[in-house]
């Protein structure tokens, strides 16, 4: 088994990671060609809001306002990519773990898809394929990242310093032969074969290896001749070097000694069948003999004098180094022999490739790049896109009158009558747009009617189509917020499409539902009193945008989005409040939201710097499907005083409103308030926005000067 270990902290981190990417890659690919709601990360993100309680809603829309889906998708995978940097750190200690941390990854995420509405099993495959296409580029990565160290080999290689018939040494990268070391001879292995203490004396008069594991002392010749720089002879006629340090003792089996240059009476290296372990070898004298250490197999050399059974001379990784001139004689005789190619001693196999991680993590980037773009495509927002601009809407058979000329003061900084589609807010539980075709786009109208109905969009087209100006608003939008936006819509009146299918007396709600699971309560009486509501189709003259409800969606005068404004509408029952709940209802929020009466202050903007004398003040009030009368302002606590009002479409809309202020150097509070046509005026007391949405006066500090 390669040892993972070597691999850097680093290194694993950046394998887990790319391994998420690519998992995540293959999962939105696999959504792509099954259902995009069925992207694990998506549907974590919904489950992450389902769980979220109201406060912290509310905290994140008050904070990233409508960037706040941007934000949660975003720390869903910053926190994926620390936990799959922890997996690729724990794969590094054994690959079993990162294997169970991508499997944990998966179960989160196919715990959450199964989890939406309208899931089935399916929709877990593309979590499944995922999480198998993480856990091997894990293992590959890994495994990428270990590679064999180098090694010591041996052949027979003529040169000026090998003679023909010795043995050189060169350290080549080779793969591993075995995964294990070579045993000894006679089944036992190298450090027992070689353990045995030898205490026979050379021709020079002392012994080779002392029995206490020592190395042998100098002689006094030795000592002189170190100290001149020449040799010693031998009494065989062997010069010895004077500058080697000793051989390992021979009863350390050869593990872990030191081992300088050789003399002649210097032990000849282990034989190819046993295994030597660790020391660091330095170079041996052609004069010296070979012996075969006993228990080998081999013989001395009848009557050989001085003859050694030792340990083998190592290099610093292990390996065992072998030299000798062409008349040393071999294991068993004379005859020389060669050494195994590749001599590895344990503990030192593997080392890290920097390389070769980077490739493969470069690959694996790629990949889930490519991947994610094609789960993208297939997710069909090219052809819902391509289908939106092919639709065309047909005239209104009950159109708008022109807006007034006086509805708008063109004021630099105000909100214009109209918003237009790109600028207009959005405030929804969509983490990914769905994209509906309009092909295959159906609304199914049930529950407590006499004839249930299915309407296609050619239908709904073939039907008459009313213009009408309504500002929407949501009740996420504090005092003074930004969640107000005023378009001419296009749609079906409801009222006309829930009469067709036979509304029963008992029925008070219609709870409708959108292709990604989101649904809304609408009270039935608001409906069908005679307001604009519609199922609408465009938005200031064209087709509706995708981020605001294309193919369809609900459009209602009067109530805050959350329990009427319906995107994506494709499901629509029939009910009451006292049998079916929408989705905000348990989460916090009133069952029915009627807007309340509220003004806002867009210029100058708070904590502004502006000069001296006259100065406008100015914003927009709305109060949907009852209208403002009147606008005051209030500078510093003072008089109210009348601000003067744009021309107005009917009572569904916002309004524009003035006031010519002479400002006065310093700082200064200014308020404003709203009275709608029924005489409600907008009251002080500050409120939040949930249960029902906000209430109080904006009011916004300067600085005059």
């Amino acid at each position: 088994m390669r040892n993972n270990e070597v691999v850097p902290a680093w290194a694993g981190a950046l394998a887990g990671i790319v391994a998420g990417a690519v998992a995540l890659g293959v999962a939105q690919l696999a959504a792509g060609l099954i259902r995009p709601g069925a992207f694990p990360v998506v549907a974590v993100g919904d489950w992450v809001v389902d769980l979220s309680p109201a406060p912290l809603k509310e905290f994140a829309i008050r904070t990233f306002g409508e960037n706040d889906k941007t934000v949660l998708v975003g720390g869903v995978f910053v926190v994926l990519a620390l936990f799959t940097a922890a997996i690729g750190i724990a794969a590094r200690h054994r690959r079993s773990y990162g294997t169970a941390g991508v499997l944990a990854f998966g179960a989160i995420g196919v715990a959450a898809v199964l989890t939406r509405p309208a899931a089935t099993p399916v929709d877990a495959l593309p979590t499944l394929l995922g999480v198998a296409a993480g856990a091997w580029t894990l293992s590959r990565l890994i495994q990428r990242a270990v590679t064999l160290a180098p090694v010591t080999t041996h052949s027979r290689v003529p040169s000026a310093t090998h003679p023909p018939g010795t043995l050189a040494t060169s350290a080549i990268s080779l793969p591993a032969t075995s995964a294990t070391e070579p045993s000894g001879p006679s089944g036992t292995d190298a450090s027992s074969t070689l353990a045995t203490p030898v205490t026979e004396s050379s021709g020079n008069g002392r012994s080779s290896a002392a029995t206490d594991g020592s190395a042998p002392a100098p002689t006094e010749a030795e000592r002189t001749a170190q100290a001149s720089g020449t040799s010693v002879q031998s009494p065989d006629g062997a010069a010895a070097s004077t500058d080697a340090p000793a051989l390992t003792p021979p009863d350390t089996g050869g593990a872990g000694g030191t081992v300088g240059s050789v003399s002649a009476e210097a032990p000849s290296p282990i034989p190819p069948d046993t295994g030597g372990a660790g020391g660091t070898a330095g170079s041996v004298s052609a004069e010296a003999p070979a012996h075969t250490p006993s228990g080998t197999g081999g013989s001395d050399p009848a009557g050989a004098p001085g003859a050694v059974r030792g340990p083998a001379a190592t290099d610093a990784s292990g390996s065992a180094l072998a030299a000798g001139s062409a008349d040393a004689p071999a294991w068993g005789g004379r005859d020389a022999a060669e050494r195994p190619p590749v001599m590895r001693a344990p503990g030192v196999a593997y080392a890290f490739d920097r390389r070769r991680l980077f490739t493969g993590a470069a690959g694996g980037v790629v990949a889930a790049g490519a991947a994610a773009f094609l789960g993208r495509s297939f997710g069909g927002a090219a052809a819902v896109d391509e289908a939106r601009v092919n639709v065309t809407l047909p005239a209104a058979a009950e159109k708008a009158p022109p807006i007034p000329a006086g509805a708008d003061f063109r004021i630099n900084g105000l909100s214009p009558f109209v918003t237009p589609n790109r600028d207009f807010y959005r405030v929804d539980t969509a983490l990914i747009v769905p994209q509906v075709d309009p092909r295959s786009w159906t609304l199914r109208v049930h529950g407590l009617v006499d004839r249930p109905i299915e309407i296609t969009f050619d239908d709904l087209l073939r039907r008459p189509l009313v213009e009408a100006d309504v500002t929407l608003t949501c009740v996420s939008n504090e005092v003074g917020g930004p969640y107000a936006g005023n378009a001419r819509w296009l749609g079906v009146r409801m009222a006309d499409v829930l009469r067709e299918a036979g509304l029963r007396p008992e029925a008070d709600m219609l709870l409708s539902t959108s292709q990604d699971g989101f649904t809304c309560g609408t009270p039935v009486d608001v409906v069908m009193d005679g307001r604009d509501a519609l199922f609408a189709v465009g938005m200031n003259g064209e087709p509706l945008p995708v981020d605001h409800g294309f193919p369809v969606r609900q459009v209602v005068p009067g109530l805050y989005g959350y329990v009427s404004a319906t995107k994506w509408v494709v499901d629509v029952k029939v009910t009451r409040f006292d049998r079916d709940e929408a989705y905000w209802t348990p989460r916090g929020w009133a069952a029915k939201g009627p807007i309340k009466t509220q003004s806002r202050i867009d210029v100058p903007k708070p904590n502004a710097t502006v000069p001296p004398g006259r100065t406008t003040v100015a914003g927009v009030a709305w109060a949907q499907h009852k209208g403002i009368d009147a606008v005051e302002v209030r500078i510093d606590g003072g008089a109210w005083q009348q601000a003067r009002l744009a021309a107005v479409l009917g009572p569904d809309t916002w309004r524009q409103w003035a006031f010519d202020w002479d400002a006065t150097p310093g700082d200064h509070t200014i308020e404003v308030r709203a009275t709608d046509a029924t005489g409600y005026t907008q009251t002080s007391e500050r409120t939040p926005v949930a249960p029902d949405g906000a209430s109080g006066w904006h009011t916004i500090d300067v600085h005059v000067g």
